[in-house]
């Protein structure tokens, strides 16, 4: 018999393609951000206009837009010693995406580290420089191993 509180349960349930498209808008999001330097807020506000609520995790996707941009200082601190180059020099497509899967290696341990580096890894094909990708992923595997400890097998 299925109960309300069942249905309730399967209608939260959102596909992986609708965590992938907010991954994809909130480092649109972060770039935005890093060029423009406007508020927070009115970047939510600019996407959540035009974001399609069917395909798209919504609230994942103000989660980890907003708590990236809150968790900057935090989350710039922790790579800036993997980084082995000035922050400043980092590609700001690579950046962005190096910084919203930095918060989810650290805030969301629901997501195995190896679902955020793909991620990540599939965003930097798309945004991102020509060999971007070997960038980022070496980021992301130096701090996946200081930040996943348990997660990760020696």
């Amino acid at each position: 018999m299925v109960t309300s509180a069942k249905i309730e349960t399967v209608a939260k349930i959102k596909k992986p393609s609708m965590r992938n498209k907010a991954r994809r808008y909130a480092v649109q999001g972060i770039y935005q951000w890093h060029l423009s330097g406007n508020a927070i807020k009115d970047i939510e506000l600019q996407f959540l206009e035009s974001i399609n609520a069917k395909k798209v995790d919504i609230e994942y996707f103000q989660e980890i837009l907003t708590q990236t941009l809150a968790g900057i200082n935090e989350i710039d601190e922790l790579i800036v010693p993997i980084l082995e180059r000035d922050i400043k020099e980092v590609n700001p497509v690579e950046l962005a995406i190096i910084r919203l899967a930095s918060y989810e290696l650290m805030s969301r341990i629901d997501v195995p580290y190896k679902v955020v580096i793909n991620e990540a890894l599939e965003l930097t094909k798309t945004f991102g420089a020509q060999e971007g990708h070997k960038f980022v992923n070496g980021v992301l595997d130096k701090l996946a191993k200081q930040l996943r400890t348990m997660e990760i097998k020696p």
